[in-house]
């Protein structure tokens, strides 16, 4: 989720469990609520690791920063930074509440992404996730916006904020029975193509959350459809040069006039798969294969500089665009060394 999102959550969350004026002791509301804004916001910090390099961020992303077992000491700290801040008038004590209900909530806002975190970090680095939300949901932001701006107006009643809670649960929910549906879709075609041990995975797309990639994965070989379950929608390319925005939506297909491709990991019969697969195996290359969880082979480039095989991960790969976070092994003749080299996307974060 979008770190601003994620900072406007822990404000709500705070708000909408801060106590009632009449009962009110210690901080007061405003340095509260900021305090969980701060908060839910920290947990991102972990974007300092793009210092070092891309992959070493993708690898440790939403790593310790998100831990459910480091939790209570990140509050600590943070409730004690502040109390610094306000120089000795508000005891460490009292951010600790709501700094503790900040980082929960961008856990939780992260949880129900696909990227997956390390939520019992550091003795475990297993990633949990349940892929509910696309990154950037402007539906997710637009019922926290309107639950802030209705407590704003209202300072003195938390029932707004309550409220929108109460609205971004059932959101939630909503998200969830789409993912079941397309589950569903994807298992039913594990069922028809007698796709024995094909494992299902549905991630959630951009534009709109009726949005889902189902993939399919089986042995090394993946099933993989764009699929909208919004009833009735059928997009079909009528203009000479649409934009990019009615391709992206074309993509996504009713299930019954879905096109399922057939994606190999390292590539079709007439690839040299001997040298994608000592590509991939290279030690060079750890790093990348541990971040990725659906890799597939992008292309092989051959020419008088040599040669490079290039890699995706089907995760951040959006019709219209090109794949994101793009690495690849270079080598300039048979008897020269493996090289990791990294290939720039659409996005500045790529």
């Amino acid at each position: 989720m979008d770190p601003f999102t994620h900072a406007l959550s822990g404000a709500l969350l705070v708000r909408a469990t801060a106590p009632l004026p009449r009962l009110q002791v210690g901080l007061p509301l405003r340095t509260r609520v900021a305090a969980g804004f701060a908060a839910a916001a920290f947990p991102d910090l972990d974007f300092a690791l793009r210092l070092i390099d891309t992959l070493t961020y993708l690898n440790w992303h939403q790593g310790p920063t998100h831990s459910l077992l480091l939790l209570p000491v990140w509050a600590w700290l943070l409730a004690y930074l502040f109390s610094c801040f306000s120089r000795g008038e508000y005891h460490w004590k009292m951010f600790y509440l709501p700094v503790c209900l900040g980082i929960a909530i961008h856990i939780f806002g992260d949880l129900i992404t696909a990227y997956g975190l390390m939520l019992f970090a550091p003795f475990s680095t297993q990633r949990f996730y349940l892929p509910l939300v696309f990154v950037i949901d402007p539906w997710f932001s637009v019922i926290i916006i309107t639950g802030l701006f209705a407590s704003w107006i209202f300072p003195r009643k938390r029932v707004a904020a309550i409220f929108s809670l109460v609205g971004l649960v059932g959101y939630v929910v909503f998200l969830w029975m789409l993912h079941d549906r397309a589950m569903n879709i994807g298992q039913e075609y594990v069922d028809t193509q007698v796709l024995n041990r094909g494992e299902v995975y549905v991630l959630p797309q951009p534009l709109s959350p009726f949005h889902w990639k189902i993939i399919i994965k089986k042995d090394e070989a993946y099933q993989v459809a764009l699929v909208t379950l919004w009833r009735g929608q059928y997009k079909s390319l009528q203009d000479t040069d649409p934009g990019l925005l009615k391709k992206m939506v074309a993509a996504y297909q009713p299930f019954n006039r879905v096109d399922w491709q057939h994606l190999a990991q390292f590539g079709d019969e007439s690839i040299e798969s001997d040298l994608v697969r000592e590509a991939w195996n290279h030690p060079v290359f750890a790093n990348f294969r541990q971040f990725s969880v659906f890799p597939l082979l992008d292309r092989i480039d051959n020419d008088e500089k040599g040669v490079c095989i290039w890699f995706f991960d089907l995760r951040f790969q959006f019709p219209g665009l090109p794949p994101s976070f793009r690495y690849g092994m270079c080598r300039k003749s048979i008897l020269s060394d493996w090289h990791m080299q990294r290939q720039r996307g659409t996005f500045w974060l790529d």
